[in-house]
């Protein structure tokens, strides 16, 4: 994430707005980090053919295959933040017997590895991918985001902000837009 020098732009108190540019994302996709993985009955933990995410961003991990062989586990992913500091994360539980995706809340930067608990049975997959929640690039202890921009262009909705001041990777932004490489700016009162 990069602060894009505005040092004019303060609020009328004198306070600073300072521009965020989070990157290009490309559009969120469930397999961007790593391929569906076949569920072999242990628990299985993948440490090749990751593919980072392009910005830090929440990952996804989504279950597939035989619905009947889907259990409620959690994938849990160790990786780095922005900062390059380590971070891990168990994602939400899978719906049993269901197929679908579920996203974390912290920012990834790198995906080093990420564990499978077993399934119900091995015609089960797994996936891990991107979302669009995107990692704002500064730890802040409240909603201070005033606008965002995508491609150029300010959002008329507001964006979905999470923020911790004491954990980097929790403080991420979901814009109205779908990412599709665009560039997103956000801007936020920061003292």
């Amino acid at each position: 994430m990069a602060i894009i020098e505005n040092p004019a732009s303060t609020d009328g108190a004198g306070v600073r707005i300072q521009s965020y540019s989070l990157g290009s994302p490309a559009a969120p996709s469930t397999t961007a980090v790593h391929a569906a993985v076949t569920d072999n009955g242990a628990e299985q933990t993948v440490t090749t053919a990751i593919t980072s995410p392009d910005v830090p961003r929440a990952v996804t991990a989504t279950a597939g295959g035989t619905g009947a062989d889907i259990k409620a586990i959690q994938v849990t992913v160790n990786g780095t933040d922005a900062s390059g500091a380590v971070i891990s994360e168990d994602l939400p539980a899978f719906t049993v017997n269901t197929g679908g995706s579920v996203t974390g809340s912290k920012a990834f930067a790198t995906v080093t590895n990420y564990v499978i608990p077993p399934h119900d049975g091995t015609g089960a997959t797994t996936a891990l991918g991107t979302s669009d929640k995107i990692g704002l690039g500064v730890s802040i202890g409240r909603n201070t985001v005033i606008a965002a921009y995508f491609g150029g262009v300010k959002e008329s909705t507001a964006p979905t902000v999470a923020v911790s001041s004491s954990a980097l990777p929790s403080n991420t932004v979901d814009l109205d837009s779908a990412s599709d490489g665009s560039e997103i700016i956000v801007d936020l009162y920061n003292s």
